[in-house]
């Protein structure tokens, strides 16, 4: 809670002001690295060898924290024009309508599968990984042309995602926790919320195009550093007898 919640937003309100001055794009920084991944962090943690009881034990709460924290971190690190926009009703109602209901169906399933006895997370449990990569590029091929113009601004952005995933997992292993909680934390580190963020910045209104853009290229970033952390942290949190 302490490094998801308050270390990493400290670290992006210093960040921001290095950013270039283009509301819509501090605006999809702002969103897609203040808050910790609730989806695909689980499938990585595992394949990782992480304690996937305590992460799934700190997802909900996680999910929970920042759906009211978000606001307030937006409200004190942007100008007025980005954090009113994020505010605003329609993304409300993307969140409650895209989050909110598969949520809740989500819940529903998965007591009708215990009911039944099925759904070994053995089998399944890859699978969130695919699927969420398919969602970045239906983004990008929906976009391809606001990509071509913005490309230049979306290239600079490339090494400050990539930046931020190593300091992540550095951040981690200076907690010095057991091996297998050490990996939870790098795992939850290094990962963000980009598909809770995404339906609000779809929503947000004329001029914030870029955001949805921004929040995509972050996952494509943070898809490629996660494959590879998958071999480096084991390293960094070795398992010792």
């Amino acid at each position: 809670m302490f490094g998801n919640f308050v270390l990493i937003p400290l670290g992006i309100a210093l960040l921001l002001p290095w950013m270039p001055e283009d509301p819509a794009l501090q605006l999809g920084v702002a969103l897609v690295l203040l808050v910790p991944c609730t989806d695909w962090f689980l499938s990585f943690n595992r394949l990782g060898g992480g304690d996937n009881g305590r992460a799934i034990a700190f997802t909900p709460l996680s999910l929970l924290l920042q759906a009211l924290l978000l606001p307030v971190y937006l409200w004190l690190l942007l100008d007025e024009g980005p954090r009113l926009s994020v505010l605003g009703p329609q993304t409300l109602a993307a969140f409650v309508g895209l989050i909110g209901l598969p949520l809740a169906a989500a819940m529903v399933t998965r007591s009708n599968a215990r009911r039944r006895g099925g759904g070994d997370p053995d089998t399944w449990g890859w699978l969130p990984v695919p699927l969420l990569a398919v969602v970045v590029a239906l983004v990008r091929a929906a976009h391809a042309e606001l990509i071509a113009a913005a490309m230049g601004r979306l290239a600079l952005l490339i090494p400050v995602f990539a930046g931020f995933l190593f300091v992540a997992v550095l951040l981690a292993r200076l907690f010095a926790l057991p091996s297998r909680q050490g990996r939870v934390l790098a795992f939850s580190f290094g990962s963000r919320n980009s598909f809770v963020v995404m339906p609000i910045a779809l929503a947000l209104p004329t001029g914030f195009e870029l955001v949805a853009l921004v929040i995509a290229l972050q996952a494509m970033v943070e898809l490629m550093g996660m494959l590879l952390l998958l071999t480096w942290i084991p390293r960094l949190f070795p398992t010792r007898t």
